[in-house]
């Protein structure tokens, strides 16, 4: 399942993120890539665990906890806390494929990475290329959302970024793992809380046919739910 996530920041907050990371030092993104990745990226990208990242990256994960859509898609069980990278003329990201498992370094933290996410930090007009191209069941999706909007996705596709060829393409990215491991049982559960809630609004949330899917929900949550 892939599922855009709009205004996770709003204009105040994505205000307040690129005035913490645009004037802090930038290095050669391959500082956090693995062997496959290193051959295929050419960005820029924050220092992991630097104090400006980790500054950025305490904003986007409050938002995301306020955020229903993000954890009724996601049900996240834990967020690797918030990269951010940097696109500029003829940088890109060639096809390739997320590690499945993702550790935080100088730490016992550690993520399945289930779903990766990107955030995007400027706006779609301000740049040109830079689009996230994901592989997917039904073709292949070219993504470029406008600023404090976010795309997740299943961690397993593979995908690539577009050479930018005017301007500079930032966002922040980042791995979840959820509490349902199954691609499958989540996009299930998601469409299931997605009727819910639509009938509650339609019905009223005391109708007996919404609790009882509420019950529904609840159960296949409580069977597939890894904690």
């Amino acid at each position: 399942m892939m599922i855009a996530i709009p205004d996770v920041l709003d204009a105040a907050t994505l205000a307040q993120v690129r005035g913490i990371i645009d004037p802090a030092p930038w290095i050669d993104g391959n500082a956090t890539s693995g062997h496959q990745s290193a051959l295929a990226k050419r960005n820029l990208q924050l220092a992991e665990g630097s104090d400006a990242a980790r500054a950025a990256g305490n904003i986007i994960l409050d938002a995301l906890g306020r955020n229903p859509l993000f954890i009724a898609a996601a049900l996240p069980l834990k967020v690797y806390p918030p990269l951010f990278n940097s696109y500029g003329d003829g940088q890109g990201f060639d096809t390739h494929v997320d590690s499945a498992v993702r550790i935080l370094s100088g730490s016992d933290f550690r993520i399945r990475s289930d779903l990766s996410a990107t955030l995007f930090l400027e706006e779609p007009d301000a740049y040109d290329g830079g689009e996230l191209t994901i592989e997917g069941t039904f073709g292949t999706q070219q993504v470029k959302l406008p600023a404090g909007h976010m795309i997740v996705y299943p961690a397993s596709s593979l995908h690539h970024v577009t050479p930018v060829t005017r301007g500079r393409r930032i966002a922040s990215f980042f791995w979840i793992q959820s509490m349902v491991r199954s691609e499958a049982d989540r996009s299930a559960l998601f469409a299931l809380d997605s009727s819910v809630q639509a009938l509650g609004a339609t019905l009223g949330q005391d109708n007996a046919d919404v609790i009882r899917l509420t019950g529904v929900y609840h159960n296949l949550l409580r069977r597939w739910a890894e904690m």
